[in-house]
């Protein structure tokens, strides 16, 4: 067949179910692929090819019995590293883990394995997931495919750009503060942070126990509803874990947007954005509208309160994770997480304490505000990319904030999705969010196939040369 690098992943299934298309061959010619991209782009720390082979020959058998998974049946897909691989080195992004090998899959993972899916990488990832640019001291920069002088986004660079470039059709990252999201806007695809306690986290590295989330990162809104569909689902080895149902597919889309209603959050999210971003937003809000969505504009009293909360629990949490690894390899860390930890070191209990009651307080508050709509519409990158090397170790902690409007999220516990809405000059993707409410990822999806299916912008991806 004809190179299927930026295929969708239902088409795929049926290719592979009617037997027209080999996991086999598949999967080879992805790794021939990523022989000749990732080089370039450094979207993966490791590549599994000899696993990656394995289970493809095991799903080609299995197609030929008969017997299917599901729709990631035979589908190459990449895990952010910092998620336990059995038998392979998870290294976080870090020095002090390059040589540990788990001897057990994360939950997520496991799930992958159960659906048929074919892990085929390790992705390259901000040093502990604790960045915003994917810029690692230990394994390299990972770079923008649309502009390879500038950052991807971050922590979950990696999967960000391997969906992006070709190099797999879907790919795990984790969000604390947009790491699924800021990555996903900034790289052109497909990203969605689901609702917390949707997707067990055990066995990934934390960050944050009250902000952390793992999620899907594809090339469209209908391949994300599938994976997090298959990753979905109460885990008791997972505190958190939420007993819903993984009820995130549809069998039919919405027709048009009429009857949905968004709300817009000036403050904060619409605060110091770059002028042409903003003006791919706002068009992308006319759009919706003529679509058929009411746009409405509302308050959230107590937001600036509320991220200032995100910064204290996110970085009092992972020193406590990290506490007893610095006090043996604390120079083993890059200069950025030693200034993170250095400003954990400085929140005292009350501060931390109190930080959680304004959390719980902005959950109450949200969740009443958005009671009458579907989603909050907002941007999800606020800015062009850095360019590589430019931000000093000292400002990096801002740089989530600086770079992505994406933490409500997080402090909120909300599913949030981003998906492409525009280009910038350079030619630089614009990430639209869709912000729903508690486990009702499905409607934020569908609302989002609906613009997707109106838009050119899954087709860029295909078109895009700049790394090639």
């Amino acid at each position: 067949m004809s190179e299927p690098y930026f295929t969708d992943i239902s088409s795929l299934s049926s290719l592979i179910q009617s037997r027209r298309l080999s996991p086999v061959e598949l999967t080879e010619m992805l790794l021939q692929r990523i022989e000749q991209v990732n080089p370039t782009v450094n979207a993966f720390i490791k590549v599994m090819a000899d696993d990656a082979r394995k289970q493809a020959d095991e799903r080609e058998r299995e197609v030929m019995e008969g017997r299917i998974r599901g729709p990631l049946h035979g589908v190459p897909i990449a895990i952010k590293d910092i998620l336990e691989t059995k038998g392979h080195e998870t290294t976080a992004g870090s020095k002090i883990f390059a040589n540990w090998i788990p001897d057990r899959d994360a939950t997520v993972v496991q799930k992958l394995q159960e659906a048929g899916a074919v892990l085929i990488g390790k992705a390259n990832l901000h040093e502990f997931a604790m960045g915003a640019t994917t810029e690692n001291p230990h394994y390299g920069v990972c770079r923008n495919p649309w502009d390879l002088e500038r950052v991807p986004g971050g922590s979950s660079g990696g999967s960000a750009v391997a969906v992006a470039t070709g190099l797999c059709f879907g790919a795990i990252g984790t969000d604390t503060a947009g790491s699924i999201r800021l990555p996903a806007a900034m790289c052109g695809i497909a990203g969605i942070k689901p609702t917390y306690g949707r997707v067990s986290r055990h066995g990934c590295l934390p960050f944050s126990w009250s902000l952390d989330h793992i999620g899907p990162m594809t090339r469209t809104v209908k391949d994300a509803a599938i994976m997090l569909e298959a990753i979905s689902g109460f885990d008791p080895l997972d505190s958190s874990s939420a007993s819903r149902p993984p009820d995130v597919l549809w069998r039919e889309g919405l027709p048009d947007l009429k009857g949905v209603r968004l709300a817009v959050v000036r403050q904060h999210f619409f605060e110091d954005l770059d002028t042409e971003l903003n003006r791919v937003v706002e068009q992308a809000i006319l759009d919706m509208q003529a679509l058929g969505a009411e746009v409405v504009e509302i308050e959230l009293p107590g937001l600036a309160d509320a991220l200032q909360a995100l910064k204290l629990i996110a970085q009092s949490e992972v020193l406590a994770f990290h506490q007893p690894l610095l006090n043996q390899y604390k120079e083993w860390y890059g200069e950025d997480l030693q200034y993170r930890f250095e400003f954990g070191q400085s929140i005292s209990a009350v501060q931390y304490l109190n930080a959680q009651r304004t959390r719980s307080k902005m959950i109450q508050e949200a969740k009443v505000k958005l009671s009458d709509y579907d989603a909050l519409l907002a941007p999800a990158n606020a800015r062009q990319p850095f360019h590589i090397g430019t931000v000093p170790p000292d400002q990096a902690i801002s740089n989530m904030f600086t770079l992505g409007r994406t933490p409500f999220g997080n402090i909120t516990g909300f599913p949030a999705l981003t998906l492409p809405c525009g280009f910038m000059p350079g030619n630089l993707p614009v990430g639209l969010q869709l912000i729903g409410k508690p486990f009702e990822e499905r409607r934020i999806l569908q609302i989002a196939e609906v613009y997707e299916r109106s838009q050119p912008w899954v087709a860029r991806l295909s078109e895009n040369q700049a790394y090639l």
